[in-house]
């Protein structure tokens, strides 16, 4: 198996394990609103939400290994795919012709970026001082998002996505050195170094949690996008990641990334509380303790809309 392909499979099961997690989350957090961070350690279903978000970040330490920062981020993009089948498993439903929509849209675009950014394993690192530059920029943006304002949901999941794109970028270089790439780094620098990838992974997992308070589409759509737009900076300005194909292959990649990008809004586009028979995966992407669930026919209809069961 060549590393590209081994490098998609095991993206294609870290978003699964990732998309898991980010529906445990969210209702963790609708039904638990302002709650605090001591409670959540006695949470089962909190655990359960971290564990699989572990399974998927080991997993996509390893696609990162074997594949450019180029390519293994914007396949987080199938996190939101995977919660197609997901979604309709919880509400019972067939997939409806948006999601198959959103899903064609992503995947054709997902195909359009591997074709001109698919390249060998990596073997560049970022020097020190350039991972202590991209720390502090990120840090100082992040600090940016998460001042109190308005649509702070939105914001949380922004900062989210940047984090989560650096510490995979960080991730990369801290592999590759630990691993015996071109650019072996001192033991010292490769704790350092290990040390940020913890701290903006933490931060990431924290910021997200906050902005799926609101509900899950827009905010998991947010992540999902500015993720590859963080680490793609990072890989294509300071990891020597080129795309193939010249001008062309810029345009083929800025088009597919406007195709997964719109299949992205599509999966995502659902209004919190709202009833949507025909959408499964609506279920998942905006849960909300309002969500109805089937009742049985001899018991009567009550006002209020009531819970799923929770994970």
């Amino acid at each position: 198996m060549s590393a590209a392909v081994l490098a998609l499979v095991l993206s294609l099961v870290s978003a699964v394990a990732y998309a898991s997690a980010a529906v445990a989350q969210e209702r963790l957090a609708s039904r638990r609103s302002g709650t605090a961070a001591l409670r959540l350690l006695g949470s089962g279903a909190w655990w359960c939400s971290v564990a699989l978000n572990g399974a998927g970040a080991l997993l996509h330490v390893v696609a990162l290994r074997y594949g450019p920062l180029t390519v293994v981020q914007p396949l987080g993009a199938l996190t939101l795919v995977a919660a197609v089948p997901l979604g309709a498993r919880i509400a019972g439903r067939r997939v409806s012709a948006a999601e198959w929509r959103g899903t064609a849209f992503t995947l054709a675009g997902l195909g359009a970026i591997l074709v001109v950014a698919s390249g060998p394993a990596p073997d560049n690192v970022l020097s020190v001082p350039q991972a202590l530059a991209v720390a502090g920029t990120t840090a100082a943006l992040i600090g940016l998002l998460a001042r109190p304002g308005a649509r702070p949901g939105l914001r949380h999941a922004t900062a989210s996505g940047f984090a989560s794109g650096v510490a995979s970028a960080l991730t990369q270089t801290v592999t590759v050195a630990a691993t015996g790439g071109s650019g072996a780094l001192p033991v010292w620098q490769v704790v350092g170094l290990a040390l940020l990838v913890a701290a903006f992974a933490t931060g990431g997992l924290l910021l997200s949690q906050t902005a799926y308070r609101g509900g899950l589409g827009a905010p998991l759509a947010v992540v999902t996008l500015a993720n590859p737009v963080a680490a793609a900076v990072i890989g294509l300005l300071l990891l020597g990641e080129r795309l193939q194909a010249g001008p062309a292959g810029v345009l083929l990649a800025l088009a597919g990334a406007g195709l997964a990008s719109w299949g992205v809004l599509l999966l995502s586009r659902a209004t919190p509380g709202a009833a949507d028979d025909d959408h499964p995966v609506a279920a998942v992407l905006a849960l909300q303790p309002e969500t109805a669930s089937v009742e049985p026919a001899l018991v009567p209809r009550q006002p209020e809309r009531g819970h799923l069961t929770p994970l």
